[in-house]
């Protein structure tokens, strides 16, 4: 579905990615996990056209995203729930929702937009009682459930997601990994990047466990989940201990 190879990407003289090889098939969760400043939110912003690329190429269904601008990797069926929601504020919860939906209705898509906006509906159906409110006014969960639905109305071939549990309460976390399990069931195809690696690994079928612009690690989600090396540096030390 989407491959990576080589990649070397940064900011300016800086350079965060070298040499970053993965893969997503499709109907997979694949996470990226790793310390924060690992480069795994560079990645994701590489392959959505917001980072330069410097070196190795990207590729969705055999065919090249590199150097393209986000608007065109976005209609190629590449979108991004960037890290922070980042759902536009002053507008309504509808008018965020119309927006996500733009490309495929800029292609004549109507009836199918309409369709997915009554399936977000039901994954999110708080969604549905919040149409008129501003989406700045959403807690953090509910935006996040936002920015998710906006991105998956561009009906994706990849939904990449930037750390979609981050400053949300516990249950509010387990709502949205309960969602992320169903929209795999739906066919979807997800690039998960998350710094809670238990509850991303708990979810996805294979991982890379990225560190300092490189890929570290790499296999099936369950086996690293109980990688000795990967509880130490991610799991904590309470984790390794009850699975001992």
């Amino acid at each position: 579905m989407i491959s990576v190879k080589n990649l070397e990407a940064g900011y300016g003289s800086l350079k965060v990615l070298r040499g970053v090889s993965i893969h997503v098939n499709k109907g997979e969760i694949v996470a990226l996990v790793g310390a924060n400043g690992a480069g795994k939110s560079t990645l994701l912003n590489s392959i959505s056209g917001l980072v330069k690329v410097t070196g190795g190429s990207i590729e969705l269904e055999g065919k090249s995203l590199t150097g393209l601008s986000p608007e065109k990797i976005v209609h190629n069926g590449c979108a991004q729930v960037p890290e922070g929601r980042q759902v536009f504020a002053p507008i309504s919860v509808d008018e965020n929702l119309t927006l996500g939906g733009y490309v495929p209705y800029s292609r004549g898509e109507r009836e199918t937009v309409a369709a997915v906006r009554d399936r977000m509906m039901e994954i999110f159906p708080i969604l549905k009682a919040r149409l008129t409110q501003y989406a700045g006014t959403l807690s953090g969960g509910e935006q996040q459930m936002l920015a998710m639905a906006r991105a998956l109305l561009s009906r994706p071939k990849v939904l990449m997601l930037d750390e979609p549990s981050m400053g949300l309460a516990p249950l509010m976390v387990k709502e949205i990994f309960n969602i992320i399990v169903k929209l795999r069931e739906e066919g979807c195809t997800i690039l998960l990047v998350e710094q809670n690696a238990k509850a991303a690994l708990r979810v996805a079928d294979r991982a890379y466990v990225l560190e300092t612009g490189h890929i570290a690690l790499e296999g099936n989600a369950n086996d690293l989940l109980r990688n000795r090396d990967v509880q130490r540096a991610y799991l904590g030390k309470e984790y390794k201990a009850i699975n001992d």
